[in-house]
C-alpha cells in the first residue's frame, strides 16, 4: 500500500516532477496529473484518460491520492456557508468551512488537529493539541469543500469538457490550529494553492491568521509572498489580552505591535487585526480608545467580530449600540474598521465547535 509520503497531494509541482523523473516517468506528466486533480476534481488514476494504461498502472503502484472522509456536512440557513467535518487517515477530525459571499467563494482551512494556544474564547484548543496537518491534508480541505459545495466539474458529470463557472477564489487559514505553529507545511500549501499548475489562487486572495507568533511574523516578511496577514489581537493591553490569550505571556502587546509595524514597513502591506468584542472583557469605550492609540499611524485595518459564544467561555457579545460606538471611536482616529459577524452561527461554524461535538459523542 502506498505510503503517505507518496500521496500526490503532499507534493508540490516541483516535487512531483522530481519524483516522476526518479521513477522513470516524463516530468511533464506531473502537470497532467495536477490538472486532473486541481482543475477537474478527479482523484482516481484510472480516470485520467490522457495517460496510457501502462502509466496509470505504474502510478497506482507507486503513488496515491489520499483524501479525508466527509463525516458531517451542515449548511447554514442564514448565510449559506457550509461546514464539513473531515475524518483523516488516522481517525482524527478537522473542520473546514465554505463561505460564499459577494462573488467570492472562500474556504476556511484548518492547519492543525487541535491547538496549543488555548485562547479562552476559541473552541479549537479546548480539547488539546494532537498534531500538525500535512500540506496534503490542508489542500484536501479546499478540494473537499469545492467538490461538496460547487457545481460538479463537467468531466465528471458527463456534460462535456467545460469546467464550472464557479471556482474557489479565496483561502483563509483561520480554522482549527495556529497556522504559524505549522509554518513549513503552511507555506508549502500556500505556494501550491498559488501555483498555475494547481488552483492558481492569487497570493493576495490568501489570508494567514495568527494569534501573534512574533518570530514567524518576522519570517513571513522575508518570504516575498503577497499574502494577507491577519493578527488576532483581541485586547489593547497586556492586562486585557493576557487574560484571554495565554500567548500574550510569550509575546506581549508591545512586542507584537513592534513586529507588526516592522512587517508593514518591510512588505508595504497592510495588516488586518481581528478583534472579538466580548461584553465586560474588552469592549468598553476605554478599550476602544486604547486600541486606537496602540494602532495609530500603522497601515492596518480592524475587523470587529461580535463574540460567538462557546460552552467553555460563558460570555456574550456587546449590544449593537455598544459595537457601533466602539467602531466609531476607531474610525474617528483614522483607523479603517469594519464589523464582521461570524458566518454559520446556526451550524456551529466557530473554529472547533463541530469537532468538539463529534468528540463528545465518543
Amino acid at each position: 500500500m502506498a505510503q503517505e509520503s507518496s500521496n500526490v497531494l503532499n507534493l508540490s509541482p516541483e516535487e512531483l516532477k522530481s519524483r516522476f523523473e526518479a521513477a522513470g516517468i516524463e516530468p511533464y506528466r506531473a502537470g497532467q496529473v495536477f490538472r486532473w486533480i486541481y482543475e477537474k476534481g478527479v482523484y482516481d488514476f484510472d480516470k485520467m484518460t490522457n495517460l496510457s494504461f501502462e502509466l496509470r498502472k505504474k502510478l497506482k503502484s507507486e503513488f496515491s491520492i489520499l483524501l479525508p472522509e466527509v463525516t458531517e456536512k451542515e449548511k447554514s440557513h442564514d448565510d449559506k456557508s457550509t461546514k464539513l467535518l473531515l475524518k483523516l487517515s488516522d481517525k482524527e477530525f478537522v473542520e473546514t468551512v465554505y463561505i460564499p459571499a459577494d462573488k467570492r467563494e472562500t474556504v476556511c482551512v484548518s492547519s492543525q488537529v487541535g491547538c496549543k494556544f488555548h485562547c479562552a474564547f476559541c473552541a479549537s484548543g479546548q480539547s488539546g493539541f494532537f498534531r500538525n496537518l500535512s500540506s496534503g491534508e490542508m489542500l484536501s480541505q479546499v478540494l473537499m469543500a469545492r467538490d461538496a459545495c460547487l457545481p460538479v466539474p463537467a468531466c465528471r458529470s458527463g456534460r462535456g469538457k467545460e469546467s464550472p463557472d464557479k471556482k474557489i477564489s479565496n483561502i483563509v487559514f483561520m480554522g482549527i490550529g495556529e497556522p504559524f505553529d505549522n509554518y513549513k507545511e503552511l507555506l508549502k500549501t500556500v505556494r501550491t494553492l498559488n501555483s498555475k499548475e494547481a488552483l492558481e489562487i492569487g497570493a493576495r486572495r490568501i489570508t494567514i491568521s495568527t494569534c501573534g507568533i512574533v518570530p514567524k511574523i518576522e519570517a513571513l516578511s522575508d518570504e516575498g509572498l503577497q499574502v494577507e496577514l491577519s493578527v488576532s489581537l483581541h485586547g489593547p493591553s497586556d492586562t486585557v489580552r493576557g487574560a484571554i490569550m495565554p500567548v500574550n505571556k510569550a509575546y506581549p502587546v508591545k512586542t507584537l505591535i513592534e513586529a507588526c509595524r516592522k512587517y508593514v514597513k518591510k512588505t508595504k502591506r497592510a495588516i488586518t487585526f481581528e478583534y472579538i468584542l466580548i461584553k465586560g472583557v474588552n469592549a468598553s469605550e476605554k478599550e476602544a480608545h486604547e486600541l486606537a492609540k496602540l494602532l495609530s499611524g500603522m497601515l492596518c485595518k480592524v475587523n470587529l467580530i461580535p463574540y460567538n459564544p462557546i460552552e467553555e467561555f460563558p460570555h456574550e457579545a456587546p449590544s449593537y449600540k455598544e459595537i457601533v460606538r466602539f467602531q466609531k471611536i476607531l474610525q474617528h482616529s483614522g483607523i479603517k474598521t469594519t464589523v464582521r459577524f461570524s458566518k454559520g452561527r446556526d451550524i456551529q461554524a466557530a473554529c472547533g465547535q463541530l469537532r468538539s461535538v463529534r468528540l463528545g459523542k465518543g
